[in-house]
């Protein structure tokens, strides 16, 4: 029998419960879902071994204590923790965490990060150089405190070379089971989001938000109800005068009050939520790029193709091709 995949997972007062059992979770499937061939083993570490409280009040039970994992590491998952600030959360960042992290990830083969854990293996020196991706209620923070790395706060993870980040909470059980598919392939790892009952085992380029959640509410009603409309209208007319009209609103003040309120142009935010209702249509169906070009008000496959162009960088084959999830 090949040696098992010696997983260990940090975990210290006040860490996120999820970013734990997760992980956890999806390395247990993955054992049962490949008959136990290379094999998972789990392993909790924290400051001293025993009873570790968690944010959520549930007790976790420390295998070992850092001191007593040494060099035998194949996965280090460093999870994270927040603290309540003025402004919002703020990242926790232990030293004890810290100069352990600094001290294991060279024995590792590959480091990952969950949600403000990137905070962490920021602050050990392991983003430094690279591309990273956190919550994105605390991405400023890391962009901020490590000028060095180079923050990304839309992907909900980010690999760069053996290091992995995740976004916030439960894009835990996504970046764990990147892993599984790096380890044992696409099937084990579609295997074990069935078993989960995954609606989608979402690939890292996609973002922690669609474009309502993107924007936070606004001070005016009128303006949050005209951005429900858009999004259930989409195939409909959006353009500048339409809106206004159904605003009673001139059109030159009806731009000044939608850029106000949701800091964006009428019509950008209009092709943001037409790109975003094609993407759920390529990922989910086989609907020929002219239907749903149609469907979501963007009227022609060439106006399909600049759009994502614009707004992610590919177009909609190439999307479909990386992130189809039906048959």
């Amino acid at each position: 029998m090949p040696a098992p995949h010696r997983v260990v997972i940090a975990v210290f007062p006040d860490v996120d419960l999820l970013d734990v059992t997760g992980p956890a979770e999806v390395f247990a499937l993955a054992n049962r879902e490949t008959g136990g061939r290379d094999r998972y083993e789990v392993r909790l570490a924290g400051p001293g071994a025993g009873p570790v409280v968690t944010s959520a009040g549930v007790r976790l039970m420390a295998d070992l204590a850092f001191g007593e994992v040494g060099a035998a590491v194949d996965t280090l998952v460093v999870p994270g923790a927040v603290d309540r600030g003025p402004h919002g959360p703020v990242a926790r960042v232990d030293d004890t965490v810290v100069e352990w992290v600094r001290a294991t990830a060279p024995h590792a083969r590959r480091i990952a990060s969950v949600c403000v854990g990137a905070h962490v293996l920021a602050a050990a020196g392991l983003l430094d150089g690279r591309r990273a991706t956190t919550h994105w209620s605390t991405a400023a923070q890391l962009a901020a405190d490590h000028p060095r790395v180079r923050v990304d706060a839309d992907p909900i993870f980010v690999r760069s070379g053996r290091v992995w980040t995740g976004a916030g909470i439960s894009t835990c059980m996504d970046l764990a089971l990147a892993l599984v598919a790096e380890d044992h392939g696409e099937e084990a790892a579609l295997a074990v989001a069935r078993q989960l009952v995954m609606y989608l085992r979402r690939q890292g380029g996609q973002s922690q938000f669609s474009v309502p959640l993107s924007r936070p509410a606004s001070a005016r009603r009128d303006i949050d109800d005209l951005r429900v409309f858009i999004t259930e209208h989409l195939d409909g007319d959006l353009s500048a005068p339409a809106l206004a009209a159904r605003m009673c609103l001139s059109e030159r003040h009806f731009a000044r009050v939608f850029r106000r309120e949701t800091g964006t142009s009428p019509a950008a935010y209009v092709e943001a939520a037409r790109v975003e209702a094609a993407r759920r249509l390529l990922e989910t169906t086989d609907q020929p790029l002219e239907r749903i070009a149609a469907a979501t008000g963007l009227g022609s496959v060439e106006t399909l193709h600049r759009a994502f162009r614009k707004q992610i960088s590919t177009t909609p084959a190439a999307y479909r091709r990386r992130f189809r999830t039906a048959s």
